[in-house]
């Protein structure tokens, strides 16, 4: 009976994150996997390149793929500098 009351004296919790700081953490750890992704993408495509042999075709496949995976790791460094900078106006 007295571990019944001590658990009734509980104290309201104060230092509970947010939804939004939540919500931002989770986004930027989403653009987080995103970049290692492109990344990774980056590093197959110069391999791609790498043994591509001299030929033209798969010189060009392998230009194109780092061109999306250039454009992917920008894209997703945009995504991580927007929500930093959104972030700083709902988390104080």
């Amino acid at each position: 009976m007295i571990h019944i009351i001590n658990i009734a004296h509980a104290g309201v919790i104060t230092d509970a994150p947010s939804i939004s700081s939540m919500g931002i953490k989770f986004l930027f750890f989403l653009l987080s996997i995103a970049m290692i992704i492109a990344i990774i993408a980056l590093v197959i495509s110069g391999i791609l390149y790498f043994f591509s042999g001299g030929d033209e075709k798969k010189m060009q496949i392998a230009k194109r793929s780092a061109t999306y995976a250039i454009l992917g790791v920008a894209l997703a460094m945009g995504g991580m500098i927007l929500v930093n900078f959104i972030g700083q106006f709902f988390i104080k």
